[in-house]
């Protein structure tokens, strides 16, 4: 049987082109650093390549909004990025989007278009296969790569042209149905963001045209956010739905929004000083990074689609849809972001690209590179992902690179500490160190990794 080692791997065999220099590019702190930490790199404007280090943590944020989807009751499937132009003409969207839709042509002269998202789509597979209202309610997610042809790109992944997105689309009977979709993604939303370390604030978004109220983006706090948010400061002590969460509870779900959306929070567009009705010692002024938006936008694509069921009564009916965006390449900026220091990324545990890494102070030693070599095993071993650098490079360069990509952990191993029979241990959070045993280092990395 062959062993899966890509858990735990030594640098001198791993593609991890760090940086010592920023490049001129890069304007905002994520950029620098997913640049500089080997994550990504330019193909062309607003369009990246995952190099081996960022799609590990992008597969991470993609696994945890997968879980959650499923465990509020969205259905994964996978749609194609290339669609035809004829579906965006039946909504009605095909000459509204503007220039940010890249339009093409296949070989036969047909009309297709890159997706820049697929309420069109989705809409076209329910409206083909759908006939009661017995097989409702549905709601159908994909994470896929979109295009938007921003004339500007700017920023790294936060801001890009291609980007990585979960869109979810549901479909009930009626407005009330919806209104229960809707508070199923409220209240997965909330706990997927808090999974990946994130204190997120749900924020009542225009409608637009559509009109209604059942619209709200969320924003992660950040001192680098693109957005100035005010918020009653009780959000930072609201408790995030656990994972035991019903969500056959309609009424439990609809009083966790109700809670979660019955305080004072809004973008610097919608904030008037003058009429805000928190107390100024109450009021939180900061910067927000929009990581997600939920909507739900009644009959508008399924009208002019004829996603239509038959009703209790035999009668035909128009189903009410939402749709539920996240931007699961954009949250690893908005992570960065909101979790960094000076020397780099601090990754929360559940999305760092390795839990720990391993330094070997002295490579050639053979004291300190037979105690490297065990605590990789035993980690490796107990199937904790650990980035071991064997490099034979200055401790200096080591500790730089290692802050720099941010892991939770370090276990620094030097002939030194080895003749006092302790090994450095550093919490990348906070930069606390501590002398222990090797044992001790390990039970703390699998313990706190296990949790």
């Amino acid at each position: 049987m062959i062993r899966d080692n890509s858990n735990a791997v030594r640098r001198t065999r791993y593609f991890l082109p760090t940086l010592k220099e920023t490049p001129a590019e890069a304007q905002i702190v994520s950029h620098r650093m997913m640049l500089r930490a080997g994550m990504v790199r330019q193909a062309s404007a607003g369009i990246y390549s995952w190099l081996p280090l960022g799609l590990r943590v992008l597969k991470k944020i993609e696994q945890i909004v997968r879980e959650e989807q499923n465990r509020a009751g969205a259905q994964e499937m996978l749609m194609p990025t290339i669609q035809s132009a004829d579906i965006w003409r039946q909504s009605g969207r095909y000459d509204d989007y503007g220039k940010e839709m890249l339009r093409i042509s296949d070989r036969h002269e047909r009309e297709m278009l890159y997706g820049p998202t697929n309420e069109e789509l989705v809409t076209q597979i329910f409206a083909g296969e759908v006939r009661s209202y017995r097989d409702l309610p549905i709601n159908l997610y994909h994470i896929q790569w979109k295009f938007r042809d921003e004339v500007r790109p700017r920023f790294g992944v936060m801001r890009g042209r291609e980007f990585y997105m979960k869109d979810a689309y549901s479909f009930d009977l009626d407005a009330e149905a919806g209104r229960v979709a809707y508070n199923k993604m409220f209240v997965a939303y909330l706990r997927t963001f808090a999974r990946m370390g994130l204190k997120v604030i749900p924020m009542r978004a225009d409608t637009g045209p559509i009109g209604g109220d059942m619209s709200h983006e969320f924003l992660i706090l950040a001192e680098t956010g693109e957005s100035e948010v005010f918020c009653h400061k009780a959000y930072l002590d609201m408790e995030v739905p656990a994972e035991g969460v019903d969500y056959g509870d309609h009424a439990g779900l609809a009083d966790i929004v109700r809670r979660w959306t019955s305080e004072y929070a809004v973008t610097d567009e919608m904030h008037d000083p003058a009429a805000c009705p928190v107390p100024a010692d109450k009021l939180i002024a900061a910067r927000g990074i929009e990581v997600g938006h939920i909507f739900f936008f009644g009959t508008k694509y399924s009208e002019k689609m004829g996603a239509r069921v038959a009703g209790p009564g035999g009668e035909e009916v128009t189903v009410e849809m939402g749709s539920y965006g996240i931007g699961v390449s954009r949250l690893a900026g908005a992570i960065i972001e909101a979790c960094h220091d000076e020397a780099g990324a601090i990754w929360p545990e559940s999305v760092a690209p390795f839990q720990a890494g391993l330094v070997n102070l002295r490579q050639g030693d053979d004291a300190c590179d037979a105690a490297c070599e065990d605590i990789f095993a035993k980690l490796r071993d107990a199937g904790r992902e650990v980035l071991y650098d064997d490099r034979d490079e200055r401790a200096g360069v080591k500790f730089a690179d290692m802050d720099l990509i941010g892991l939770p952990w370090q276990v620094v191993v030097g002939p030194r500490g080895l003749k006092n029979g302790v090994v450095e241990l550093k919490r990348r959070a906070g930069g606390a160190r501590e002398e222990v045993s090797i044992e001790s280092a390990l039970s703390q990395i699998m313990d706190r990794s296990a949790s």
